[in-house]
């Protein structure tokens, strides 16, 4: 189905909760009152000519350091976090009304990178989100930096030729596990290939939150929507997996309700020179409440979550329990019983692509728990820099050469 005007706000409202159009009445025998009129030259009281501010206003986004704008995006608790570029999150948070629904997910990341962004060092000026089309993609909207909403699934693409023909600026790319692994899918799959020197925040909420509940690539198989009111029967996409296929050089797996690991996550995915891809486990509120409820909830996290870290054993539980390879399989031991011991446990290696896919492979099981961090790591070279150094070899040993030159060479002809 076509997609709906981001911007609008019916769009953010379920058909039921549209108010019903009503038409006002006037009393019997009453007479419509003429509007009023003004004499030649006058405005209107309240009006302002176009550009203008109310004498003392300040421009949008200039907010007093510290400040925090109100709505329903400021995390409580959560500080506003100077940076060493003496920025805070209030700068790097735009004047726009946010237009997500009460309660949803992408406030919590939308905080987390506001809050991360001044601890960067990174000059506004050089920092850009480009965006596909969802929910996740009016992050650029919010962001007080430079950016771009740009069209479904093809962010990738934008965002690789920014990072190529300006490498010195600072690159997100902001999507949806509908807009990158549907439409997107293609361009997904060789970002990640060519290792563009950009970061990566996919929203992953099992479903199209925008378009109003139907079930999406990552949507479990049996989803009962919109769209597949008897159940679905597509098999879902492992996002970690294929990006790992894809021969990604950094994948990563946070959720929501964790701003802290969410923060250190997509630090460590900025630092690192490549592709960071960071798949965000995302609560859509609306139209798949509670999806990750196991793994991100108080009562059921520690024994539906395990937080790995490179070098260290797989332990999760409170360190109760641990995970140990049976040939190519893991298996979760008891390490209170007396049979078990820590060093029994897989020791996680970031740098080992066959460990992360098993790991990756670890989605859903009931009997395991759902794996949470950097699966991978590999330093390589950059697309935008092997293209820097390309045109740079090539201008050496053949000059910089001439637009004019270049339509001009060849089978040309003159027409009278």
């Amino acid at each position: 189905m076509p997609e709906q005007d981001p911007n609008s706000k019916s769009s953010e409202r379920s058909a039921s909760e549209k108010p019903a159009s009503r038409k006002p009445t006037l009393p019997p025998g009453a007479k419509k009152r003429a509007p009023a009129t003004l004499p030649p030259g006058a405005k209107p009281s309240g009006t302002k000519s176009p550009g203008t501010r109310p004498p003392g206003a300040k421009p949008p986004g200039n907010r007093p350091p510290g400040s925090r704008p109100p709505g329903p995006g400021n995390t409580p608790g959560l500080p506003s976090g100077d940076g060493a570029s003496g920025l805070t999150k209030a700068d790097f948070t735009s004047d726009q009304d946010v237009r997500w629904c009460p309660g949803c997910g992408d406030y919590a990341i939308l905080s987390t990178v506001q809050r991360l962004m001044p601890e960067l060092g990174v000059p506004r000026e050089n920092v850009v989100f480009i965006s596909g089309i969802g929910c996740s993609s009016r992050f650029p909207y919010y962001m007080n930096t430079y950016g771009m909403h740009s069209i479904h699934g093809r962010a990738p693409t934008i965002a690789t030729g920014l990072k190529t023909a300006r490498p010195d600026l600072d690159v997100w790319m902001i999507t949806g596990d509908g807009d990158s692994l549907s439409i997107g899918g293609n361009h997904i799959i060789h970002i990640m290939r060519r290792n563009v020197d950009l970061q990566i925040i996919m929203f992953n909420n099992q479903i199209y939150g925008l378009t109003k509940g139907q079930y999406s690539p990552t949507s479990e198989v049996g989803k009962i929507t919109k769209s597949t009111p008897f159940g679905s029967i597509d098999h879902p996409f492992n996002p970690i997996a294929l990006v790992l296929g894809a021969e990604s050089s950094f994948a990563a797996r946070t959720m929501d309700r964790d701003p802290k690991h969410m923060k250190e996550i997509l630090r460590q995915a900025h630092s690192f020179k490549g592709t960071g891809f960071v798949e965000v486990y995302q609560n859509c509120n609306i139209f798949n409440d509670g999806a990750f409820f196991d793994f991100t909830e108080k009562k059921s996290k520690s024994d539906r979550a395990i937080f790995f870290e490179n070098e260290k054993p797989l332990v999760y539980a409170g360190g109760t329990k641990g995970l140990r390879l049976d040939g190519f399989h893991l298996e979760s031991i008891d390490l209170e019983n007396g049979k078990w011991g820590i060093d029994d446990c897989v020791v996680f290696d970031e740098t080992s692509r066959e460990l992360a896919t098993i790991l990756a492979r670890v989605h859903w099981k009931e009997d395991l728990p759902q794996p949470f961090g950097v699966f991978y790591r590999e330093n390589r070279p950059t697309y935008n820099d092997q293209v820097t150094e390309q045109v740079a070899a090539v201008v050496e040993k053949q000059g910089k050469g001439s637009l004019e030159d270049l339509l001009a060479e060849g089978d040309t002809w003159v027409v009278g």
